[in-house]
């Protein structure tokens, strides 16, 4: 036969676990309902005049530095996020604070690979 304070133990236990299964599922019910933060998606149009922008620099752009430089205004939200799919595709790749445009024909980022240090 149990005694008071061994059953007093098993029942705080169950309602520790209890609370803690009830904390789990608010968590994930605030978790599923947050909808992402993105305003809107850019269109094509102003990927390709960010990624013109990038390939017409004399040199290589900061990020601040190519924002203001844009024929037309936008977000910086909207930037950042043409600037995070260009680097998932390859086309761009940050230099601590330059941006480099690694896409195809570029004349120069050949320049400067010829123009380094080669490392055996």
């Amino acid at each position: 036969m149990e005694s008071l304070t061994e059953k007093q133990a098993k029942t705080s236990d169950e309602e520790k676990l209890a609370r803690a299964m009830r904390e789990l599922r608010e968590r994930r019910e605030k978790l599923t309902e947050m909808p992402p933060k993105v305003l809107h998606e850019p269109q094509l149009d102003t990927i390709l005049m960010v990624e013109k922008a990038i390939i017409d620099a004399k040199e290589y752009p900061t990020r601040k530095q190519l924002w203001q430089s844009l024929p037309k205004k936008m977000q910086y939200q909207t930037f950042k996020r043409i600037l995070d799919y260009l680097e998932a595709s390859g086309q761009v790749a940050f230099n601590t604070k330059r941006i480099i445009y690694t896409g195809a024909n570029n004349s120069k980022l050949k320049a400067l690979i010829e123009s380094s240090i080669k490392i055996r």
